[in-house]
């Protein structure tokens, strides 16, 4: 059975213009992709067979990266149950010309072993922590698994649940595309990493033209999957501005799936992801004045202060953890 640091990873990505934002730095959704890709290769090699996310706690984005730089990827394994793997990743920038690295962040998410059917496959491996500080962060997965169970027991309803609650605020915008083979990671299954390019692209195309400037997307809250998306099916981006700050903004976007050929909707995800509205000189800048008029945009602008408050704290606590094994 293997100890936490025996299943570590290391995944490293040169950043070049293409994955880039308008201002020099990598783009956010292009991050997400890389983290997601790098939990998914390390999930399949110890479980031995393909696995799927099923669930991504906040990620926050620490520190830009600038084209020219590499990203480390870290990745190690914190927990296996009956079917499921709790895996961390942590992610560096690094400067090749000095060989400086700074945090960019560090973010948990649970994988899914699956078979060539997409359905939950049995795992024999165990993690043995093998010293006080992995048996804390191997308990530390253990909970966080247990405190996601009563969103899971409802992943069948949510898959129902098509309702955009985002529809009712005045900032809004829905887009669609068709899946394409490029799109998957195995079988006809689409990546949850491009799925999550697109979701940031989508809503950072809305937030932009809210402010009439550049954003860099700033995080992404806790993220649940309740449907896969295949190959040929629609996917239908709805997305909608739930707060304002004074540079930076929240967006929500809840992204349904759609058989052509039954016309049947499942909902897939809704995310909730930050932005910064930055200058040319990259420093943060006021965004344009707006607040919430109806009765339904004040109660998603409630959720999504107290969203902030949790960021907030959230990126103390990164800061004032020691993350490395």
């Amino acid at each position: 059975m293997p100890t936490i640091k025996e299943t570590k990873h290391q995944m490293v990505q040169f950043v070049f213009p293409e994955h880039a934002n308008t201002q020099g730095t990598l783009h956010g959704g292009r991050l997400m992709d890389w983290i997601m890709l790098a939990g998914s290769v390390n999930s399949s090699r110890v479980s031995k067979g393909i696995t799927v996310l099923g669930a991504t706690d906040s990620i926050d984005f620490l520190n830009p990266v600038k084209v020219g730089e590499i990203v480390v990827l870290e990745s190690w394994i914190e927990n296996i149950g009956s079917s499921s793997l709790e895996v961390g990743v942590m992610v560096h920038a690094e400067n090749p010309e000095t060989g400086e690295r700074k945090l960019t962040t560090f973010s948990h998410m649970a994988f899914i072993a699956v078979d060539k059917d997409g359905k939950p496959r049995k795992l024999n491996e165990q993690i043995t922590p093998a010293d006080d500080r992995e048996m804390s962060i191997y308990t530390a997965a253990q909970s966080r698994k247990e405190g996601r169970l009563p969103r899971v027991a409802k992943r069948d309803d949510q898959a129902r649940n098509t309702i955009d609650e985002t529809e009712i605020v005045r900032k809004r915008l829905e887009t669609t595309r068709v899946v394409l083979p490029e799109d998957t990671f195995y079988g006809n299954f689409m990546s949850v990493g491009k799925l999550m390019l697109a979701v940031d692209e989508t809503a950072a195309i809305l937030a932009m033209r809210f402010v009439k400037g550049v954003l860099v997307t700033g995080s992404l809250d806790n993220l649940y999957f309740y449907s896969p998306i295949k190959v040929g099916d629609i996917i239908i981006f709805k997305a909608g501005i739930t707060y304002v700050g004074n540079t930076s903004l929240e967006v929500g976007i809840k992204v349904l799936s759609e058989n052509i050929m039954t016309g049947e909707q499942r909902h897939t995800c809704t995310a909730f992801l930050s932005f910064v509205h930055v200058g040319e000189d990259g420093m943060p800048k006021a965004t344009p004045a707006f607040s919430p008029e109806t009765p339904e945009e004040k109660r998603l602008w409630k959720k999504a202060q107290e969203r902030r408050v949790d960021r907030k704290e959230r990126i103390k606590k990164i800061k004032e953890t020691d993350l490395y094994l």
